[in-house]
């Protein structure tokens, strides 16, 4: 069977979000090369931290064009 982007995408997004969340950061290593283990590290510990604020109720998601116009509005201060 070959394998296309498509069908590893359709595979990846039937996975548990944890599942997705260390494919995603898989796919990012290997494009970024090596990283050092303690940054790494640090990146995911804050994944997992504002995940747990987002899933708790202290912080909230935004949609994309909302977010870019707040940083550009702040950036303009």
């Amino acid at each position: 069977m070959s394998l296309t982007v498509e069908t590893v995408a359709q595979e990846a997004l039937g996975l548990p979000i944890s599942g997705r969340a260390l494919l995603v950061e898989k796919l990012l290593a290997s494009l970024a090369g090596e990283t050092d283990p303690i940054v790494e590290r640090a990146n995911l510990d804050e994944v997992r931290r504002r995940r747990a604020a987002m899933r708790s109720g202290q912080s909230k998601l935004i949609d994309g064009p909302k977010g870019m116009e707040q940083a550009r509005t702040a950036l303009r201060k």
